[in-house]
């Protein structure tokens, strides 16, 4: 299985990394294609549970969120979000009307989502978007990869206490304290990279990397621990099966999306 991991990591990475330097309309027509796979993922999770969620409701509600910031560059979102409420309730009373008794928590999977995926998900596009969006972009995510991969040794080698057993067997609190130590380097020698390249200010203070490293090796397995959550109530090992290894597309942004979104804040309040 790790062999097969790194095959696909030492394909799909560089692909990544390289979008994200060239940024503009590849990186950001790469990033929708990624979400709307996603949501096709999510919503067959919940349709192997007996709910099935309409799907181009969803898929447009995805692609409604992230319009925005595919055109304008920016997050204000509040009327697009509105209609698309308004759209997806519309759904929800016609099937309704047509003999469907779960409309309602339809409604509910289906705005819950357009919001984690189109709205969180769009976060890689507006955190790349940023001044200095590329040195930020660039210590976000590969402070997460390295924290993930940190607390995957580590966990291996030292983890005995198990984080989650029952949604993620293979997560230890052994493996949460090798996230925190390689996050924090990793956002720390990052900066120290990017500003050295030129790719973030030079004055950026290197505290900024470590804090961000630090909170993102804490806070993004929650992002994994939710989808995990919704794979166990589906029965399933992954969202899918495209990237061998790795699962579905969904398996793979479930930290991204957290360490864009929580990348983002961070970049505002610096």
């Amino acid at each position: 299985m790790l062999s097969q991991r790194v095959k696909a990591a030492v394909v799909f990475v560089p692909l990544v990394l390289f979008l994200i330097y060239i940024g503009g309309w590849p990186f950001k027509g790469f990033i929708t294609l990624i979400l709307l796979l996603a949501a096709v993922e999510f919503t067959r999770l919940f349709a192997k549970q007996g709910h099935k969620p309409p799907l181009t409701v969803v898929l447009a509600g995805v692609f409604l969120m992230l319009l925005p910031r595919l055109v304008f560059g920016q997050e204000a979102f509040e009327w697009v979000l509105l209609g698309v409420i308004l759209l997806t309730a519309i759904t929800a009373f016609i099937q309704y009307e047509q003999g469907k008794k779960n409309a309602a928590l339809l409604f509910t999977i289906s705005i819950a989502g357009i919001i984690y995926i189109g709205w969180v998900g769009g976060f890689l596009i507006a955190l790349r978007e940023q001044p200095n969006g590329l040195g930020w972009m660039l210590t976000a995510l590969p402070a997460t990869w390295l924290a993930d991969s940190g607390a995957y040794f580590i966990g291996r080698w030292l983890g005995k206490r198990k984080l989650a057993p029952h949604l993620s067997p293979g997560k230890t609190w052994a493996g949460i304290y090798g996230a925190v130590i390689t996050g924090t380097l990793s956002g720390l020698l990052l900066i120290l990279l990017w500003r050295a390249v030129g790719w973030l200010p030079a004055e950026t203070p290197h505290w900024q990397g470590a804090l961000m490293g630090f909170v993102l090796a804490i806070l993004t397995p929650v992002g994994d621990l939710l989808i995990s959550l919704f794979k166990r109530a589906a029965d399933v090992k992954d969202t899918g099966n495209i990237i061998p290894g790795h699962g579905g597309f969904l398996d793979r942004i479930d930290t991204w999306i957290w360490a864009a979104m929580l990348g983002y804040f961070f970049v505002q309040l610096f």
